[in-house]
């Protein structure tokens, strides 16, 4: 369980860097416009916004990578708890706020990491 939890921290963490990659540096280039389906005017009006937002994924994703590398056990596991939990509010957040679907694709592996932290605990 604990194998399948860390794999699945490491990969909400990866998407973590792939948002953040979108968000500050492909915002306004072809590929983020197509993600976040945007003409290059809403993508420019956009992108200092998209850049804020991006910093905080990064944030998110550090502190996945530091819960992985971390090693004193038991601080490791808060610090799992606590970022999944970061990265699930910012989903909800996100589904409500935005588009539903943000819950399955920024929510559903911290979801998954943590039902499986759960269960190694």
């Amino acid at each position: 369980m604990t194998i399948i939890a860390n794999t699945l921290i490491a990969l909400t963490a990866l998407a973590h860097i792939g948002f953040l990659v979108l968000e500050m540096f492909l915002w306004t280039k072809p590929q983020g416009r197509k993600v976040f389906r945007m003409t290059p005017e809403q993508a420019e009006t956009t992108k200092v916004l998209a850049a804020n937002q991006g910093l905080y994924n990064g944030f998110l994703a550090a502190g996945l990578v530091w819960s992985l590398i971390h090693p004193q056990p038991d601080f490791a596991f808060q610090l799992k708890l606590f970022f999944l939990v970061c990265v699930i509010v910012a989903a909800i957040y996100g589904a409500w706020s935005v588009k539903p679907r943000i819950l399955l694709i920024q929510g559903g592996p911290a979801i998954a990491a943590l039902l499986f932290l759960l269960l190694a605990s």
